[in-house]
């Protein structure tokens, strides 16, 4: 399944994705995982039980090569495998003839595309993409669409995405819930985000 997390800005969206990786501290509550509380996991704990997550901005290592960005989240695979997945380059076929170029030195877009396959290459059961077009340009944006409906219906990962661009989230997602200063005000199927729901939630 893909949930779409949208609102009017980012900040409540933002802090839930970083409560969810252990980047911020939980006030009050549970996060179950799995059928555990991982509340007071660590971040590399989350990771390391299949937490994949994609920031926004991207935040890859501008000064490593892309072979060695992807190769940061090995260390955490249960299966201890030491080696990139191969089916990381056939989703993104450009990352693999620029292994030996610089992070910073690649496009916006493809940046996006190494930010997800680092997240891909700890096998995560979970991935979480914070506004993953954000700065895209839009066959790229396309591009993106594609890869989530890949990762989720044909390898069934489970997809949490936060978007701010309604034709994208509905193009990709399978649900959707509104926040609005941190609550959730609306939640449901894709299809029932209605011009009213957008209209009482989502225009400013």
């Amino acid at each position: 399944e893909c949930t779409c997390i949208m609102g009017r800005n980012g900040v409540g969206k933002t802090t839930l994705l970083q409560c969810i990786m252990g980047l911020l501290p939980v006030e009050s509550g549970a996060i179950n995982y799995l059928g555990h509380d991982i509340v007071t996991a660590n971040a590399e704990k989350r990771a390391s039980i299949g937490i994949g997550y994609v920031p926004q901005g991207r935040q890859i290592f501008p000064l490593l090569s892309v072979e060695e960005n992807l190769q940061i989240g090995l260390p955490v695979r249960s299966d201890r495998k030491r080696e990139v997945p191969s089916f990381i380059f056939e989703l993104f076929p450009v990352l693999k003839e620029m292994l030996g170029r610089r992070g910073g030195d690649l496009s916006g877009g493809q940046q996006q595309h190494l930010a997800i396959g680092r997240a891909l290459v700890i096998d995560p059961k979970l991935l979480i993409l914070d506004e993953p077009t954000e700065g895209i340009q839009p066959n790229v944006v396309a591009e993106i669409g594609d890869i989530i409906r890949k990762l989720n219906r044909e390898i069934g990962l489970t997809v949490i995405l936060v978007e701010q661009k309604l034709p994208f989230a509905r193009k990709v997602a399978d649900r959707f819930t509104i926040l609005d200063r941190g609550r959730s005000v609306a939640t449901g199927e894709i299809e029932n985000l209605n011009d009213e729901i957008i209209q009482q939630y989502l225009t400013v």
